[in-house]
Formats: structure tokens, C-alpha cells, sequence
């Protein structure tokens, strides 16, 4: 049976545009296109949609207005339909916070290959949608746990700057890194991030981490020396490594062919840290769709690193921890909760050697 999308944008001709590409596959279906959510609001009611793509900007209900109420009072998956700008891009990270699945950006090109592309990604992006598992809207403030809360000098200078943390997430990806990097103190070995998503939503992200962690974190540029207390998080545009240069690693990008389909890509990611970090890197994989990243960190375990993912539980979409698991990447497997608590851990097993 088709997965039934309904589709809720003010434009006519992109209500038209992603109807064609949505019924373009045969295990999809669009019930049903609205002009705004006041429309929605109904067509919700009479044709039950499995999910629903959203426009950010709406007229008569603003998008992030609707999306508040829809997920409190009838939660369901929401791909959310953005911009490529810079208050686009905020108003998105708003939205996944907010409980949508995913989002993707309007497209920006009339080229076919490039169309073709994002017909390929919105597709993919609502069959994952379609099984994610929705997380609880209730803001229940929850305080942190009294391993988290590390004085200053809790590690040695030695661990601080010889072991490296690489994160790696997809769907469902902001919110988790930016549950596990605000439960962490500010003294910490450096760690690199990739989460899939444009470079337009980059700078957003990273800026937002920034605002609400500990730690310092920035988009990456390329050419950084790798230092404690600071968390780089790889551009949208270019996939990003980690080279030994003397004693110091650093990052490297580069526009190569997408990896699994990704630019940046996790498995590059990791496989660079599995390469130059090898027993001293710690792994890290969070949900998202897709297997990107469980090879490179079956590469990071080889060189004796140590590897955590995301249980299924926990996971908005439980497909790259799935794949790290299935080929044996994983030393350790925890909630999303826990995930922060045991990386400390190890460390402090790490630093007793």
C-alpha cells in the first residue's frame, strides 16, 4: 500500500512539482495539496495522511505556528520545505526542534540531472519519514546527571590532546547531536561532526550549537589544528578529514564525488580518523537513514578505537546505528541519553591507563 503524502505550500507550481515527483514512485501517493494549513487542517482530518510536507513560510498560519500545534495535538511525520537562506535555515533547525522529521530545500536549479537529484533525495527523505519515530513534544526539564558535571583539570592534558571524538548523524541528526554535545563540560578532547545537510544550514547549525553548549563550535574552513574544547562540524559543501601533521591532527575538506550519496559524508569522516587517529579516536553514530558511516566506523573498531551507537529506541530513524550493528562496528550501544555519560566514562578509563 503507498505511503499517502499530503502536501501543504502556498505556490501553486510547487504544490504541482512535488506532486509529480512524489506520484512519480510507485510506493508513494499524494492524497491530497493544500495552500496553507488552515486548508490542512481538514484535509488531515478526512484523508489521514501517512506524512506531510510543509512549507515554512505559509500564509494565513505561519508554518512553525501549525507545526507546533499539529505535533501537541496530532503528532505525524513533517518533512519541512525550506529556503536556501540564512533565516530559512534558522526557521528549519526551529522546526526540527519543534518535532519535524526532516526538511528539504526548495530547488534551486532548472537543470534536469539536478532535479532529478532532488526528486531522488524528497522521495527517500519521505519513505524514512513514513517509519521515523516521533518524538514526545512535553518540554520536561530534566537535570543533568551528576557524572556529567566535570570540574576543570578532570582529564589530563596528555588525553586532551591526543584522543579525537567523530560524530556522525542523519535524520533526526540535529537534535541529537545537540543532545549529546549540551551534556558534555567544556574540557574535552577535540571532536568532528558531519551531519547531512546543505551548506546553506551549516553555519545555522553550528552557530546554534554554539549558543547552547559548552563547548566551542564552528564550521569547519579547513586547515584548523585540532584543539581541546572545541567541536568542528563539517560544511554542507565538502567532505571533511583528519590528517596527522607533526604532532597535531588537522582537518582537511575537499569536493570530491559524494560518498553513499553524501557530501559531506560520514564513512570519509571516519575512515580519515580510523587512518590518523586509529586506537586514540572514539566513534560515534547517531540516527539517520541510510548506512553511510557504519563501514568507516567498522574501520574506526579495527584500529582499536573505541565505537558507540544509538539504540533503536531512542533513534528517530534506526538505520545507520542499524548498519554500524549489523556488521559488528559497535563496542557499545545506548540511548540517546547515555550516549554523553559514556563517552565520559571512557575517557576517565582512558585517562586511569
Amino acid at each position: 500500500m503507498p505511503i499517502k503524502v499530503l502536501v501543504i505550500d502556498d505556490s501553486a507550481l510547487m504544490r504541482a512539482l512535488l506532486a509529480e515527483i512524489i506520484n512519480g514512485a510507485p510506493d508513494l501517493e499524494v492524497v491530497g495539496t493544500a495552500p496553507d494549513p488552515i486548508a490542512a487542517r481538514e484535509m488531515i482530518k478526512a484523508l489521514n495522511p501517512d506524512v506531510l510536507t510543509l512549507d515554512v513560510e505559509m500564509p494565513r498560519m505561519d508554518g512553525l505556528e501549525f507545526l507546533d500545534r499539529l505535533m501537541r495535538l496530532r503528532p505525524m511525520p513533517v518533512i519541512m520545505i525550506s529556503s536556501f537562506t540564512q533565516e530559512g535555515s534558522e526557521i528549519t533547525l526551529r522546526a526540527l526542534e519543534l518535532g519535524a522529521v526532516d526538511f528539504v530545500a526548495k530547488p534551486r536549479a532548472e537543470n534536469f540531472s539536478m532535479l532529478q537529484a532532488y526528486a531522488d533525495d524528497i522521495r527517500d527523505k519521505i519513505r524514512g519519514a513514513s517509519g521515523a519515530r516521533l518524538k514526545s513534544t512535553a518540554r520536561v526539564a530534566v537535570p543533568p546527571a551528576p557524572t556529567l558535571a566535570q570540574p576543570r583539570g578532570v582529564f589530563s592534558s596528555r588525553l586532551l590532546t591526543e584522543k579525537v571524538i567523530a560524530i556522525g548523524a542523519s535524520t533526526g541528526g540535529t537534535e541529537a547531536i545537540k543532545e549529546v554535545l549540551c551534556s558534555l563540560p567544556a574540557e574535552m578532547p577535540p571532536i568532528v561532526m558531519v551531519q547531512h545537510m546543505p551548506d546553506a544550514y551549516t553555519p545555522s547549525f553550528a552557530r546554534r550549537l554554539d549558543s547552547l553548549s559548552k563547548l566551542t563550535v564552528i564550521e569547519a574552513r579547513g586547515g584548523e589544528r585540532l584543539q581541546p574544547g572545541m567541536a568542528y562540524l563539517a560544511p554542507g559543501h565538502s567532505h571533511m578529514r583528519v590528517r596527522k601533521n607533526g604532532g597535531d591532527f588537522v582537518l582537511e575538506l575537499s569536493q570530491e564525488e559524494p560518498v553513499n550519496r553524501h557530501r559531506p559524508a560520514v564513512d570519509v569522516l571516519f575512515r580519515s580518523v580510523a587512518e590518523h587517529v586509529g586506537k586514540n579516536g572514539l566513534g560515534v553514530i547517531l540516527t539517520g537513514m541510510g548506512k553511510d558511516g557504519a563501514q568507516g566506523l567498522l574501520a574506526m573498531r579495527q584500529a582499536g578505537a573505541w565505537t558507540i551507537g544509538q539504540d533503536q529506541a531512542s533513534c528517530v530513524v534506526y538505520g545507520m546505528p542499524r548498519e554500524a550493528a549489523e556488521i559488528g562496528a559497535l563496542d557499545e550501544i545506548a540511548g540517546l541519553g547515555e550516549i554523553s555519560g559514556r563517552i565520559l566514562a571512557k575517557l576517565r578509563a582512558f585517562d586511569r591507563r
